[in-house]
């Protein structure tokens, strides 16, 4: 019966619990699937997360469908293991995220109205998540917000939370003083303290760019993916204006490619208005 149902195409969830059983089996697995553990799976889980991400950011919805399979297979694998160890299971983790989001729209699935603002359900929903922290004994501000996060994104949830019990800057003028004070006291540690004093002034002025961001409502993560996407397209507009002229970029100068990259970027802002 194993057999028939991991080639069943059309078997759905339970193929692929099926599947994952097959690879762990201490006798007759996959040798490498049977060495895993929860923390060498883990740096995979974060990827193809991020893979996830890049596929909308492209809207490649046909590479998103497989990025969506493979970071499913990162659930069914921890729950795998948890399974052989006796902690969970798949059943029981898809139990209790129903119960969440059922708990947690009392609007839809239970009597309260949904006669209410965007705002007032993010207010309902934040009251929700700390009655739920305070049952895990979750006493603090900060607490739940993972360790293991993006950096970046990290600090924006850090900062998101401080505020909500009043921790925070009233007025983004105020952040963008902080950053200029920020930005100056890396200067003097670039100057005259050690490295290890100029990563911490480093960190602390990224610290304050992501509150920023928040304060003008972008989420800072998303922007730098952004900015990150928009430089390797003009950067690849560079080389292949290079490459129309028979060079690469070891051939050029910076002063060439800057020029060049000026003009990558007039294109864009032309096709923009165009559009």
């Amino acid at each position: 019966m194993a057999d028939e149902l991991i080639h069943d195409k059309d078997a759905g969830i339970e193929r692929l619990l099926e599947i994952m059983r097959r690879l762990r089996d201490p006798q007759t697995g996959c040798p490498w699937d049977i060495e895993q553990d929860f923390d060498s799976i883990a740096p995979y889980t974060i990827e193809e997360a991020y893979e996830v991400a890049d596929a909308i950011q492209r809207r490649d919805w046909p590479e998103l469908e497989g990025e969506l399979g493979d970071l499913l297979l990162q659930s069914v694998y921890h729950t795998a293991m948890a399974e052989e160890a006796g902690l969970f299971s798949f059943q029981s983790v898809v139990r209790n995220i129903s119960d969440k989001m059922v708990a947690r729209h009392p609007h839809v699935f239970g009597t309260e109205s949904r006669d209410k603002s965007a705002e007032q359900q993010t207010a309902d929903w934040e009251a929700i998540k700390a009655r739920e922290r305070a049952g895990k004994a979750q006493q603090g501000a900060l607490d739940g917000v993972a360790v293991g996060l993006p950096a970046l994104l990290r600090a924006y949830k850090l900062q998101k939370r401080a505020a909500r019990v009043g921790f925070d800057w009233p007025d983004t003028r105020d952040v963008i003083a902080k950053i200029t004070e920020e930005a100056a006291e890396l200067v003097e540690a670039r100057d005259t303290l050690t490295q290890r004093e100029v990563e911490e002034e480093f960190g602390d002025l990224m610290f304050v760019m992501a509150n920023l961001g928040r304060h003008l409502g972008l989420e800072p993560e998303a922007a730098l993916r952004a900015a990150n996407a928009k430089f390797t397209r003009r950067f690849a507009g560079i080389e292949a204006r290079l490459a129309a002229m028979g060079k690469t970029p070891s051939d050029s100068d910076l002063a060439e490619m800057d020029a060049l990259w000026d003009a990558v970027k007039a294109e864009e802002r032309a096709a923009q208005t165009s559009d």
